[in-house]
């Protein structure tokens, strides 16, 4: 087990025994993957953010019942997409167009060049099969291995593998990425 998910298991069995600056700090840890993966699914800042809110009330209730058979990114990836899921069902997307300023990170060396290319990748992700989005997102956004992206998504290790890969070649084409020694 490497560092982080140490430090997650630890984090997670003191929320679990009531400390609220350890469950903060996964918070504070994994809202930006929470997010990232909110707004790629819901296409707008304002319903990621309220996703983001939902996905935290939940795990703050369910985490008495989180048995760690899996890691937690993994199980806080499976609500968010949940969470995700059942917003988008229940027609709480509200589809605006990407701002480039909220797009840029702070202290961009080429601000202009940045926004573009956000709003690029943001409109090639939002493109992508859902399948192939979930994929990328749960590897790339998440970091979650191939195989806990299987179990993430209740498919096998080998079609998160090719769903990824159909994913990052599409992304390389829509993106007119040319790729480093040969094959995306």
């Amino acid at each position: 087990m490497d560092q982080a998910r140490r430090d997650d298991a630890a984090l997670v069995a003191a929320a679990r025994d009531g400390d609220l600056d350890s469950f903060e700090a996964l918070v504070r840890a994994y809202t930006p993957k929470v997010y990232a993966h909110a707004y790629r699914f819901l296409g707008d800042g304002p319903s990621a953010e309220d996703a983001v809110q939902e996905v935290f009330v939940k795990v703050f209730r369910s985490l008495p019942d989180f048995d760690g058979r899996s890691t937690f990114s993994t199980w806080l990836y499976r609500v968010t997409r949940n969470v995700c899921l059942d917003a988008f069902r229940a027609g709480k997307r509200r589809p605006m167009p990407v701002d480039p300023l909220h797009a840029v990170p702070a202290g961009s060396a080429d601000p202009a060049n940045e926004a573009t290319m956000n709003v690029a990748v943001e409109q090639a992700m939002a493109a992508l099969p859902p399948e192939d989005r979930d994929a990328i997102s749960a590897v790339s956004v998440f970091g979650l291995s191939y195989e806990e992206a299987g179990q993430a998504l209740g498919v096998p290790t080998g079609t998160v593998k090719s769903r990824v890969f159909r994913a990052r070649r599409s992304l390389a084409h829509a993106l007119d990425l040319k790729p480093k020694g040969g094959a995306v």
